[in-house]
């Protein structure tokens, strides 16, 4: 396989212009099994805006599902959610999701668009990974939360679709956010160590103004901050967290992820004037 692969409109200029690899990939779908390993594969869209932050996700590990939703009113300072080991009460489509769960109804429309694509093998086996990331795209929407007015929503999203072959035991760090850079640019990120991170053609991008570049590889102090290659310092401010532990009989999963606000600098010398999103550690046994 000639792996790493990253889509040619996030490569710098003038480089040669990657090959697709051949394989079974979305949006042909892919084998529920290669390598002996079981296909893994989720959706995750981040919806942030002044007054609310969402989250709404769907997975999948051979034939086991799961989903979650989670909303932070900023406004109340309470914290939303729900996590099923079934599919729930989730249901995207092409650029939105729909939750509805009880007295909770969620509806998001992202303008989709400015895709990063990225496929990493994975070991010295015939598996590998397929991801698609995007951020900083617009998005609007309403939620309607227990004992509260149907509130609507305006603001920057981001969308993680996710499928492979991954390791039995994955761990890593992760942080997706939007916001504005000093010079008034709109920007989003995705960055991550552990999973999908090769030194060149990985899944972490910085978007401005739709435009994506890959910068080098970071380093995570916990879920406090980033720290960039080149002596850039994202840090992160924790306003609410999201944080599950399932020990199942094949699988297991402990995850925390906080929502919360950014200051600083982003890897590749994006200074930041307000910025809003998610960290996360995550350690699964798949």
């Amino acid at each position: 396989m000639d792996l790493p692969y990253r889509s040619p409109s996030s490569r710098p200029a003038g480089e040669a212009t990657a090959v697709r690899p051949d394989l079974p990939l979305p949006p042909r779908g892919m084998p529920m099994m290669r390598a002996r390993r079981p296909l893994k594969r989720w959706r995750y869209i981040g919806a942030f805006c002044e007054e609310m932050m969402i989250c709404v996700g769907s997975a999948r590990v051979g034939p086991a599902a799961n989903a979650w939703w989670a909303a932070w009113d900023r406004r109340t300072g309470v914290l939303h959610g729900r996590t099923w080991l079934r599919r729930g009460g989730v249901r995207f489509s092409d650029g939105g999701v729909i939750v509805r769960d009880g007295d909770t109804a969620i509806e998001l429309r992202v303008d989709e668009g400015s895709v990063v694509e990225t496929i990493c093998q994975v070991d010295d086996t015939a598996a590998y990974t397929w991801t698609q990331k995007q951020a900083a795209r617009p998005v609007r929407g309403r939620i309607a939360l227990p004992g509260a007015p149907v509130l609507g929503l305006r603001g920057l999203a981001v969308v993680d679709d996710s499928a492979g072959y991954h390791p039995r035991r994955t761990s890593w760090f992760w942080s997706a956010g939007v916001g504005e850079a000093a010079d008034g640019h709109i920007v989003g990120w995705n960055l991550v160590t552990g999973i999908n991170d090769p030194e060149h053609d990985s899944e972490r991008t910085i978007w401005i103004d739709e435009l994506p570049f890959e910068p080098p590889p970071v380093r995570f102090d916990g879920l406090a901050g980033i720290n960039g290659a080149n002596g850039e310092r994202l840090d992160f401010t924790a306003e609410a967290t999201r944080a599950r532990h399932d020990n199942l009989l094949l699988v297991s999963s402990d995850y925390e992820q906080p929502f919360g606000t950014f200051a600083g600098v982003l890897p590749g010398g994006v200074e930041l004037r307000s910025g809003m999103g998610v960290m996360e550690r995550h350690e699964a046994r798949w």
